[in-house]
């Protein structure tokens, strides 16, 4: 697009507050060079780069995808054999570690940022040069003492020959010989050598080498000749040491240049990286999402807000390309026209750069392979600097590279010189536009052009919304509507007299202002409507509120009932098992006391009473709420392992773990617990059957209830042993829901008894032991009643 037009929508002041996103020098030049993409793919892919960076600020809040520092200066001067400075290896290590930890964090979340993680796998592996400048230089630019053993030795004896001057020149400085000599008792250093500072009129009785002379004159800088060797050792040391320093920069900067090539592709990648991020956090500043890239002349902006307004914009909505591809917008100057022009025209920029819009979902952008602008000479939002003469020299170069396919976006069409001929000139301009396809908008002030926007093939009327009541506009975009000057009004709010004003009004013809009251008594009747079509919305937004709030709490009602229901069944019924076993207690008593009776009275007595449990059962049944009823009388025709059925006795769903003995006994699995029923007192389930993809729990429960025996055999085993078969076997006995175990140890010496039953007492899920009765096995095994 042409570089020209992109200034005129201010689409360079988007990309430098883009680039102030920017973390790097890298980053902001990709931003400050960004430019419209021309493959819908391509648009697309950059699209969802953003998207997982905002995905990035919004997972990943601590994430640190900075840290490096622009070295491509430094990596191409090491590529051509030069050597850095020590801060500048610094810098290089900051780069180099920072790249490691990059790739690092998105080679871990490969599956949660696809497209960032894809750029970051070409950051090269430099481990190595990383490893010899961080054994090298300190944070901050410092050579370590450890960068190589010579230079730790030369450092250890510059700092021992040092230590040793020092000593000498206090031991001068303290003598009461020299004192008297002295300005001042210290030691201090010129030309990198220890000096006592000597008055002026003593110098020959301190012999040694003058280095210096204070500004007075009054003092001399002498270095003692008792010391004057061991300064030559320290400076020859510094040398060596300073040819040390000289060695290792050369090395790490020959280490810097053998992976030159690499770490200027990394910096790329790690531009581009802080450049997507950039974006994000653009996107983030602007409460900005993707819009949908479709093919085809065709948009549809949802609430759009021009990204560079401040404050809050009020957005605009728009569409163009579908019932018409001509939009004619007219209304009052300072009614936001050229605003709406100009974020129509960013938008589509913005969108075919890969930038995120400040607009609602469903926003979509068409492929536009070109946009022009005609928004005067070079004017800003703010003024209005246009002229006749720069119009017509933009639309001529428009006109000639228009096509189909293209969005022409002009301001203030035929202004600027006689509104007959201007209003002539906009329509021929438009109608050769229609004629080359071209999908346009355009701002008017020319009643002319609202009739033509009437009459056109695919051409709409659009007006800025002004309030007739206030008389301020309400910088709303409204389509299908052509707008009015609304002048007399304006020219009345900004203080005109009103005698002139009617003065003006009365140059209209009868029809003119016949025209001008109708439209403003239908501009006041379509706010009003507006305003009640949009208490009517709020009013049943909240009538739909209280709608879905009184069903959750029917619900919550009707679940809290059925609760209610459930635990008072639970109980009655508990109650009925409770009589019904005094009631057999009483019968049997009542049998033996009737034994004199006969044998038909007795019968008949024991019946009544059971018919009563039974009647009072059903009774219960009855009361249950539906998910606890069971109608069907009858069991099962095929129980299988896996079946879920209901237990009418207890009240309990349960589990089948095993196929019916011959007998008709079934295995099932209540909770943690494992009974055996007989098949005729199961009743279907309303879930037949259990889903395959069951939990590993309950698995693992189903699995320990069919393996694990009540009876555990330890006679032979090692105390030890033992104890560790029993621990483990009472934590498969309490997931399998046995009641009871028992614990086979034999009789022997009691060792091994007493040691089981000391483990007994202390587990937390055994609540009772104790050892075998008459027929169990006496004290030879132990019985532990399970919780």
């Amino acid at each position: 697009m042409n570089e020209r037009h992109l200034k005129r929508l201010e689409f360079d002041r988007v990309k430098e507050r883009l680039a102030g996103y920017a973390a790097s020098e890298p980053g902001r030049e990709l931003a400050l060079n960004l430019s419209p993409l021309g493959d819908i793919d391509d648009i697309n892919d950059a699209l969802s780069r953003v998207t997982e960076g905002r995905e990035v600020l919004r997972l990943e809040p601590s994430a640190r995808l900075d840290g490096w520092n622009d070295v491509r200066d430094q990596a191409r001067r090491c590529s051509r054999g030069g050597v850095l400075e020590p801060l500048e290896l610094w810098h290089v290590l900051q780069t180099l570690t920072a790249s490691r930890l990059i790739a690092s964090f998105f080679r871990e979340r490969q599956g949660k940022y696809t497209r960032l993680s894809e750029i970051a796998f070409g950051l090269g592996d430099f481990r190595e040069a990383e490893k010899k400048i961080s054994g090298a230089i300190l944070p901050g630019g410092e050579i370590s003492d450890r960068a190589s053993e010579k230079l730790f030795s030369l450092r250890r004896r510059i700092v021992s020959t040092q230590q040793r001057v020092k000593e000498k020149l206090d031991s001068i400085i303290k003598s009461t010989a020299y004192q008297k000599y002295l300005q001042d008792p210290i030691v201090t250093i010129r030309e990198a050598r220890y000096v006592v500072p000597v008055k002026l009129e003593y110098r020959a009785q301190v012999p040694g080498i003058v280095h210096d002379q204070s500004a007075s004159g009054a003092t001399l800088f002498i270095e003692p000749m008792p010391v004057v060797e061991a300064n030559n050792e320290v400076r020859t040391l510094m040398v060596e040491e300073k040819q040390e320093v000289a060695r290792i920069l050369q090395e790490l900067s020959a280490a810097v240049g053998a992976v030159a090539d690499d770490l200027l592709y990394a910096l790329e990648i790690l531009g581009l990286l802080d450049f997507i991020m950039a974006c994000a956090r653009y996107s983030e500043s602007l409460d900005a999402l993707a819009p949908l890239v479709v093919p085809g002349a065709r948009l549809d902006i949802r609430k759009g807000r021009h990204p560079l307004l401040p404050g809050k914009a009020v957005p605009i909505s728009i569409h163009l390309g579908e019932s018409f591809d001509m939009l004619v917008v007219t209304g009052p100057n300072t009614g936001g026209k050229t605003v709406a022009l100009k974020t129509v025209g960013l938008m589509v920029v913005m969108a075919h750069a890969g930038l995120h819009l400040p607009a609602d979902e469903g926003t979509a952008i068409g492929m536009y392979n070109e946009v022009f602008v005609d928004v005067g000479d070079e004017q800003s939002i703010e003024q209005s600097l246009s002229t006749f003469s720069s119009h017509m020299s933009n639309i001529v170069g428009i006109l000639s590279r228009a096509e189909s396919g293209s969005l022409v976006l002009l301001d203030e069409l035929g202004a600027g010189t006689d509104p007959d001929e201007g209003a002539a000139l906009a329509q021929a301009i438009l109608d050769r536009l229609r004629e080359l396809g071209a999908a346009t908008v355009a701002t008017t002030h020319y009643g002319e052009l609202k009739n033509y926007a009437f009459a056109g093939e695919r051409v709409e009327n659009a007006s800025v919304e002004f309030d007739p009541e206030t008389l301020r506009p309400t910088y709303r975009l409204l389509i299908g509507r052509p707008g009015q000057s609304n002048a007399f009004e304006i020219a009345q709010r900004l203080g005109l007299e009103e005698t002139v004003v009617q003065q003006a009004r009365g140059y209209l013809t009868a029809e003119q202002r016949e025209i001008a009251d109708l439209m403003r008594d239908l501009e006041k009747a379509r706010v009003q409507a507006e305003r009640e079509r949009d208490e009517v919305t709020k009013l049943r937004r909240e009538a739909e509120e209280f709608r879905k709030e009184y069903q959750s709490l029917a619900e919550k009602i009707r679940s809290r009932r059925d609760e209610v229901i459930s635990k008072a069944v639970a109980e009655s019924r508990e109650l009925v098992r409770r009589t019904r076993r005094e009631t057999d207690y009483l019968v049997e008593e009542l049998k033996t006391s009737l034994k004199e009776e006969s044998s038909r009275t007795r019968d008949a007595t024991i019946g009544d009473a059971r018919r009563q449990l039974k009647k009072l059962q059903a009774e219960l049944d009855q009361k249950a709420p539906e998910g606890e009823r069971h109608t069907d009388t009858q069991p099962p025709e095929v129980v299988r392992p896996g079946d879920e059925v209901f237990i009418p006795r207890y009240g309990q769903h349960g589990t089948v773990l095993e196929a019916p003995d011959r007998d008709g006994s079934v295995h099932v699995q209540v909770g943690m617990i494992r009974m055996t029923i007989n098949r005729t007192e199961l009743r279907e389930s309303a879930g037949k059957k259990i889903q395959k993809q069951e939990t590993g729990t309950r698995k693992l429960v189903q699995q320990k209830a069919r393996d694990v025996s009540t009876r555990l055999d330890l006679r032979g085993a090692r105390v030890e042993d033992a104890l560790e078969e029993v621990e483990k076997y009472l934590d498969d006995a309490v997931l399998a829901g046995l009641p009871v175990v028992y614990l086979v140890h034999g009789k022997g010496t009691g060792a091994l008894r007493s040691a089981v039953q000391q483990l007994l007492r202390e587990h937390p899920r055994v609540s009772f032991y104790r050892l075998g009765e008459q027929g169990e096995g006496g004290s030879g095994i132990t019985v532990a009643e399970l919780t």
